[in-house]
């Protein structure tokens, strides 16, 4: 007996059924090694979440290659791994015929082996198979683990009786597409509430009469942006903020977690030095990211791609100003702003000069704190919708594994 398939039976050996037999993946599977001629054939994908499927029906970015020939070739009911990517799941039992990477491994069913192609889909995606690939892969750094073919191939492997790894599979079928329909409504709920949330700040700024950005500014520190070249990071120098820096709306940056630069770099830009309640803004290709200034911040400094706004009190509302910075209306201002540039960049003008609305100073703190309520209301709803997610793939994947390891008895079960 290997190590690896002693290290597997005894993890497993409290959880799978005694009728279940243990065998090894070279009993059951076949590398192998036919490729495309031409390489016409369907282009499939391996993927983490959705196993494998037609490369057509994805989003990918990536650019395939100018010739496929040499792909190797899947029928259906092979498994595909990508040698890479195992120890993230990213592999499956094809349901179709198709090509894919020669660098992924193709495993064929063996001749009367008592291969179920869904229940092998199922068992080898689960989670403590996984983590048992991923403890035999090999590779310098943890993101380039590789599953080697002879490794693989001497895993040990439950062998669950025919007719019950095709009633476990059905099981999974039903109850997984259950849960996976949960998840869905959940999901459109997520857009729901959040296309209500862009709605509710852009209806509450909509009607009024508009300013730009620059009148509002106190005439005694401009806008600008920071430091060109920060330099080394320097122990006890100034903190800057960056565009990396802002997150949340509004909400201050973390003093602790921003870097430092040297109080020589720093004195040359004396003119973007922040004061408390200033308003950061982000520029350049990540804009259109807003954080007020802390009191801890005082003193601080900020880079080339970032802008500070310092307003006039008696104008203008910090709160309110971020809202508006943040609205779809300001969205769509920018976006017509760098429409059809080569870089998507917005600077400083253009920041300048976006209108934004302006009612009596009461009205703007009376419309930020409806804002501030109203929305985190919606925030609730989607961090509760995201939680119920969160916990439905859990159950999923618990499911699963219980399944794959007879801990659930789908004969007593269906």
């Amino acid at each position: 007996m290997t190590q690896a398939q002693f290290d597997l039976e005894q993890a497993w050996a409290d959880n799978v059924p005694s009728r279940w037999r243990w065998s090894r993946n070279k009993e059951l599977l076949a590398e192998s090694l036919s490729v495309s001629p031409e390489g016409t054939e369907e282009l499939l994908s391996v993927s983490h979440l959705t196993g494998i499927t037609p490369r057509s029906e994805k989003n990918v970015t990536m650019t395939a290659a100018e010739s496929l020939d040499g792909y190797r070739l899947v029928d259906a009911g092979d498994l595909v791994i990508n040698t890479m990517w195992a120890w993230m799941g990213a592999l499956g039992v094809s349901k179709q015929a198709g090509i894919v990477s020669p660098a992924y491994g193709v495993y064929r069913p063996r001749p009367n082996a008592a291969f179920c192609p869904g229940f092998y889909d199922y068992l080898y995606r689960s989670t403590p198979y996984v983590m048992e690939m991923t403890r035999l892969s090999r590779g310098i750094w943890s993101s380039r683990l590789r599953i080697y073919p002879d490794v693989f191939l001497r895993m040990a492997i439950p062998v669950p009786p025919l007719e019950e790894q095709r009633a476990i599979a059905d099981y999974l079928d039903r109850e997984t597409s259950r849960i996976d329909t949960l998840i869905e409504e959940q999901q459109r709920l997520i857009e729901m509430l959040s296309e209500r949330r862009v709605a509710t700040v852009a209806e509450t700024l909509d009607g009024y009469e508009r300013t730009q950005v620059r009148r509002l500014v106190d005439h005694d520190r401009p806008m600008t942006y920071g430091i060109l070249q920060c330099g080394e990071p320097v122990d006890g120098g100034v903190v800057y903020i960056g565009p990396s820096d802002i997150q949340g709306e509004g909400q201050s940056p973390d003093r602790d977690a921003l870097r430092t630069t040297a109080p020589e770099i720093a004195s040359a830009y004396k003119r973007s030095v922040l004061k408390s309640g200033d308003v950061v803004v982000s520029i350049g290709p990540a804009y259109g990211k807003v954080a007020v200034v802390s009191a801890d911040l005082d003193g601080a400094n900020l880079t080339q791609d970032t802008v500070r706004v310092a307003l006039r009190p008696d104008l203008v509302d910090t709160r309110f100003f971020v809202w508006a910075l943040l609205s779809r209306q300001t969205a769509e201002y920018w976006d017509y702003q760098v429409m059809g540039a080569t870089f998507r960049r917005l600077n400083l003008g253009t920041l300048a000069r976006t209108p934004v609305p302006l009612p009596a100073i009461q009205e703007q703190r009376r419309i930020a704190v409806y804002l501030d309520e109203q929305t985190a209301k919606i925030d609730t709803l989607i961090a509760e919708a995201e939680r119920f997610i969160e916990l439905s793939r859990e159950r999923r994947s618990a499911l699963i594994t219980a399944a794959v390891t007879g801990q659930i008895d789908v004969r007593e079960a269906a």
